[in-house]
């Protein structure tokens, strides 16, 4: 494929054919320097001299089309070379080498027709001069369908009004040169496959190259789901997805009660749900009441921090857990039967009042060395 993301492609014109034109014209007299007018193509209409058959009634060329050659001839990197009787196109049957004759320099419309600005060599400008070549012959691409001339490839200096085995040159300069792509922006030549997959994919003509390569992945993922969902419901070949879609309608429509076996209603899941929570929220209830019990017997949580302790572990059963671990029992509170309280009189058994114990508690201090501290 060319390579078509810095590329417009021209629509009407899919392909290129490469012709060897079996028509060749007079060189002008050549003076003393090495550059040459060389006419390449008649204006209009015209056929090979040779009678070969061709896709088209005639190759056809006019200033317009003139005109878009002339501007894919400007784009080209390299110009277009001038051998000797096609030697370039004969080189893969007979191994002799292909000695350029010239170089074409520019390309103008006359009202007789295409012509080319040539530098000839200087063994070439000689030949011409004595008179050992006196005509040139064109190579070029042409659209397949309308026959227009699209590009010049190269030419030949020839004295052959006609080239014997002219058929078989034509098919070995098309499969020396391929299909044509023009190394300019203004327009190019859609590859055949490039076209038929855009085609089948629904793609716009516009389309990159790396873009229709995407287009070709998203839908091998999309058949490959599709497979899947034909083995579900039983349909052995996935085609263009219809039989697919139907057997998924089918299946809709019919309705019927699932399998009890396999399924459960929707009704029965949403009970069994709630039932899990409402029991998870009493296994989680129980065990913070009875952590809670445990820090108020042995003095990790006292009386007034009862309900903060419960709040926090029906939140956070972890961070209840943590505290605890991280508190210090208060040995003067362990196992009171006031769980903590101070006696009827206020005070506990340290003289202490609730309050502080709370700050032992708080602080990690023993109840009976605050008692001495505070006496002291």
């Amino acid at each position: 494929m060319s390579n078509p993301t810095a590329r417009r492609r021209n629509p009407s014109a899919l392909a290129a054919a490469v012709a060897l034109a079996a028509c060749s014209f007079a060189l002008p007299p050549l003076a003393d320097g090495t550059t040459i007018e060389m006419q390449l193509t008649p204006a209009g209409a015209f056929k090979p001299s040779d009678g070969r058959p061709m896709p088209v009634p005639a190759w056809k060329i006019d200033q317009a089309i003139a005109t878009r050659v002339i501007g894919r001839f400007q784009a080209r990197r390299n110009p277009p070379v001038v051998d000797y009787e096609h030697q370039t196109l004969h080189k893969e049957t007979n191994g002799q080498p292909a000695p350029a004759a010239g170089w074409m320099r520019a390309l103008q419309w006359r009202e007789s027709g295409l012509w080319a600005t040539v530098e000839l060599t200087a063994r070439a400008a000689e030949m011409v001069r004595s008179g050992e070549y006196a005509f040139a012959s064109p190579v070029f691409h042409y659209d397949p369908q309308t026959g227009e001339v699209l590009a010049i490839e190269m030419a030949a200096l020839t004295n052959h009004a006609a080239i014997d085995g002219m058929d078989a040159l034509s098919l070995r300069a098309a499969a020396t040169f391929g299909s044509y792509a023009p190394d300019t922006e203004e327009e190019d030549l859609m590859n055949p496959l490039l076209a038929a997959l855009l085609a089948a994919l629904g793609l716009p003509e516009t389309t990159t190259e790396d873009q229709a390569i995407a287009a070709c992945s998203a839908l091998k993922t999309q058949l490959a789901s599709l497979g899947g969902i034909a083995k579900a419901v039983g349909v052995e070949a996935v085609g263009d997805g219809t039989a697919v879609l139907a057997a998924c309608t089918s299946k809709l429509q019919a309705g019927g009660e699932p399998d009890p076996a396999k399924y459960v209603p929707v009704a029965a899941l949403t009970a069994v749900q709630n039932e899990l929570a409402a029991l998870s929220s009493k296994i989680n209830q129980g065990e913070v009441t009875a952590l809670v019990e445990a820090g108020l017997a042995d003095g990790r949580i006292l009386p007034a921090m009862k309900d903060w302790a419960t709040d926090l572990g029906k939140k956070d059963l972890a961070a209840l857990s943590a505290y605890l671990d991280k508190a210090q029992p208060i040995a003067a509170l362990a196992g009171s039967q006031t769980n903590g309280e101070p006696p009827a009189g206020g005070k506990d058994g340290n003289g202490l009042t609730g309050a502080e114990l709370a700050i032992c508690t708080a602080a990690g201090v023993d109840p009976k060395d605050y008692a001495a501290a505070k006496a002291a």
